[in-house]
């Protein structure tokens, strides 16, 4: 075995799991349907996030669809599959001989340069960027929990989860003595959020977005708790390969699958049924902490969910057919496929670009959000075919490996794919 110093580069194609891309491809769906709903800036909002007054049963049957199953679903699985990746990395860095700093000092770099990138892509484009909530998240997790025993990451993962639920509970008390509750905070954000897509310079967007970034990467990196919890049940499920090795883990990821969908649509289903106006009330902030911790809950089950599926279709014994493939092939350049939904959306549905937002209602939306995720899932796919990485996963890989780690293992073939990136 050679002595000289090596990088233990990204994953190769075969030994990836399927779970955590095929996760990752089919829930940037829910991103895309999720995040268009902020560009129809022109309707009047409802009071529950959002999402307009419907104008008919179509924008109903849309709004209620996203407000119980995608709303608040979609960033807390990706932020699981974050952490779940950061171990897998530290975790083949060191089998290849990586010295455990200079492991740490490459996540430190890499969650830095994911900062940078969601800045970048609050400036540009969109002020709802997660990038940097996982970036922030990342750096504090790494370095307070990364080699932690599992009964810590349990106990804080559980302790922000308790938080979360109390804080839900407390949130709905006011709905039991009266039919009215406080809109502040969450109009607030709401209307920071609309008044930006719907301003139409250029350039005034841009400077309010990159403002107001900060403050966004906070609340929703550290703040609002889910990221860190889930961040932490990610590290924890890695060391046991539980998406590497499902399997092994099959009545855990059933239990999950059920109790965690269920919590999740059960949780949604107060602010879907007011938004419709099945329920003639007012709750104001009220219904916005129950949709945050049951989004939680749904994310998580929704990744055990597509385990148990990607763990079907392995135990077949045959390859992938196209759609799988295509949607693995999106999940493995998932934070390229995230970023190519803004470059599509943004500039064509926002007042500052061609303002199309304004033309459209919650239902032609939808097929819109389904449409800008095809795309990216036939480029993906185009890509895999042609050998080619995503070119956000191969500048982010160039700029966290800066440098070989120090290591006593040979240099790998080159033939490798490319990093999870988990966004």
């Amino acid at each position: 075995m050679s002595a000289t110093t090596a990088s233990r580069g990204p994953t190769r194609a075969g030994e990836r799991a399927l779970a955590p891309d095929l996760a990752r491809g089919f829930m940037l769906l829910f991103i895309a349907l999720a995040n268009t709903v902020w560009y129809l800036w022109a309707a009047p909002t409802g009071g529950l996030g959002a999402h307009p007054e419907p104008g008919g049963p179509l924008d109903a049957i849309a709004q209620f669809f996203t407000i119980v199953a995608v709303d608040a679903r979609s960033y807390p699985m990706f932020a699981f599959l974050f952490g779940y990746g950061i171990v897998q990395l530290a975790t083949r860095q060191e089998a290849a001989g990586a010295d455990p700093k200079d492991v740490s000092a490459l996540l430190r770099r890499r969650n830095l340069w994911l900062l940078a990138f969601g800045f970048v892509h609050a400036l540009l484009l969109w002020m709802g960027d997660v990038l940097g909530a996982y970036g922030l998240a990342g750096l504090l997790m790494c370095w307070l929990f990364l080699r932690r025993r599992d009964t810590t990451l349990l106990a804080w993962a559980g302790a922000l989860t308790g938080v979360l639920a109390l804080l839900s509970v407390a949130s709905l008390v006011p709905l039991v003595f009266s039919q009215a509750a406080s809109a502040s905070s969450g109009a607030d954000f709401m209307g920071v959020v609309a008044g930006n897509i719907a301003d139409p310079s250029l350039v005034g967007a841009a400077l309010d977005r990159a403002a107001l970034w900060p403050l966004f990467v906070l609340v929703q990196g550290l703040v609002g708790m889910v990221v860190p919890a889930v961040v932490l049940l990610g590290f924890w499920a890695a060391r046991r390969r539980i998406l590497e090795e499902p399997g092994r883990h099959l009545p855990l990821l059933r239990r999950v699958a059920v109790g965690g969908i269920a919590a999740g649509w059960l949780g949604g289903l107060p602010s879907a049924l007011t938004q419709t106006g099945v329920l003639d009330w007012s709750p104001g902030d009220a219904l916005s902490m129950l949709d945050v911790t049951s989004g939680m809950m749904g994310g998580l089950g929704y990744v055990a969910l597509i385990a148990l599926v990607a763990h079907r279709i392995q135990r077949r014994g045959r390859e992938p057919g196209v759609i799988v493939t295509a949607l693995t092939a999106t999940g493995r350049r998932s934070l390229s496929c995230y970023l190519a939904q803004s470059v599509l959306c943004a500039p064509l549905l926002a007042a500052w670009g061609l303002g199309l937002g304004a033309h459209l209602t919650s239902w032609s939306m939808f097929p819109f959000a389904v449409g800008v995720w095809l795309v990216t899932v036939v480029s993906a796919y185009a890509l895999e075919r042609a050998g080619r990485r995503g070119p956000a996963e191969v500048l982010l890989r160039r700029l966290s490996y800066r440098r070989p780690l120090q290591s006593t293992v040979a240099r790998p073939d080159r033939d490798e794919d490319q990093e999870r990136t988990t966004r």
